[in-house]
């Protein structure tokens, strides 16, 4: 599927200049009847979109389309709801993608292209996603890795490795540079499936394009060593993300926390959150917090306890399970 779109050109260039051509003329013709809201908003123009949409009106939806970013009413995720899973639905596709060819350049018709794309990949449907692709790269469109993001996660997350790199190679033929994101969608894969080695090709891979790791690569990095049941080497990576000055996200603590709590390393799971403690307030916090309701959940109260007097010295939040677990010690 994915090597036939990256060894040809496209569909049918002959046939699509045609097609738009004949949509073309058409461009000028109104039936553009509705009624507008003072302060129109997103939702009120993804109804009118749908409602055009589900009516075969492409006219109206290429005028409204227009108008929903002059009025700052940017696309969303229900932009094309009309579109579904079902043949009748998708051979609109054909019609929708000649109608957003012919909207505004630039931000309304990428805009426009990146809504339609996701919507696609939402129904899972990755085939008719890189036909979108293939279009836009025909018209000054802005074609940017941002556009493939819904494709490449939708592939990793389900497993679909090497067609996930296909379309890496697809965007290099479209000379599209692949950011740090395209490549952190597959390396979370490999790293929720505790593949380390796989997870080094695509470090090798990101080093040779030159790409610094961030901390969406540095958390995907610690979740593989975790699920992969190697802790230490987890705590090795965080020593290096720290020594490159990269911040730690909440979820890059509780996976360490969480292999810690598995193993039963309930001491060295405390120690780990005051280590990293004292640089960000809302971080200290729900990482306490979290260690806490963690402990109490596995019935280890005296651990618990010593976390929820250190939240206390700190002055730091306590979740309503936390502060009633705290008032029921006091009264005892």
């Amino acid at each position: 599927m994915i090597n036939s779109l990256v060894h040809e050109a496209s569909i049918k260039a002959i046939h699509f200049q045609r097609a738009l051509r004949i949509t073309n003329c058409f461009s000028t013709l109104s039936v553009f009847n509705c009624q507008f809201l003072e302060k129109p908003t997103a939702a009120y123009y993804d109804d009118l979109v749908n409602d055009a949409g589900s009516s075969g009106d492409f006219n109206t939806v290429r005028q409204l389309l227009n108008k929903r970013m002059k009025d700052v009413c940017y696309n969303t995720t229900n932009t094309f709801n009309f579109i579904t899973d079902n043949e009748a639905s998708l051979l609109m596709l054909d019609n929708l993608i000649l109608t957003l060819v012919n909207l505004d350049k630039s931000q309304t018709r990428n805009s426009a292209f990146n809504a339609l794309i996701s919507r696609l990949c939402k129904l899972g449907k990755i085939e008719e996603s890189l036909r979108v692709i293939d279009s836009m790269a025909r018209v000054d469109c802005n074609l940017n890795a941002c556009s493939f993001y819904p494709i490449v996660k939708v592939l990793a997350r389900s497993n679909k490795i090497e067609e996930a790199w296909r379309v890496v190679d697809l965007m290099r033929c479209l000379r599209v540079v692949p950011d740090s994101m395209i490549y952190n969608y597959i390396l979370m894969t490999h790293c929720a499936n505790g593949d380390l080695s796989a997870s080094a090709v695509v470090l090798t891979r990101m080093e040779e394009q030159k790409m610094k790791a961030n901390g969406r690569i540095y958390d995907a990095l610690v979740l593989g060593a975790c699920r992969a049941g190697k802790v230490e080497g987890a705590l090795v990576i965080l020593r290096r993300m720290e020594d490159d000055g990269v911040p730690m996200l909440l979820s890059t603590r509780l996976y360490v926390i969480d292999a810690l709590l598995s193993l039963g390393y309930y001491d060295q799971a405390i120690k780990f959150v005051r280590t990293y403690c004292g640089k960000d307030a809302w971080l200290d916090n729900e990482s306490f917090g979290c260690l806490a309701f963690r402990l109490l959940k596995l019935k280890r109260k005296d651990e618990a306890r010593l976390v929820l007097e250190e939240m206390k010295e700190r002055k730091l939040e306590m979740r309503h399970a936390l502060l009633k677990f705290q008032e029921n010690e006091n009264e005892r």
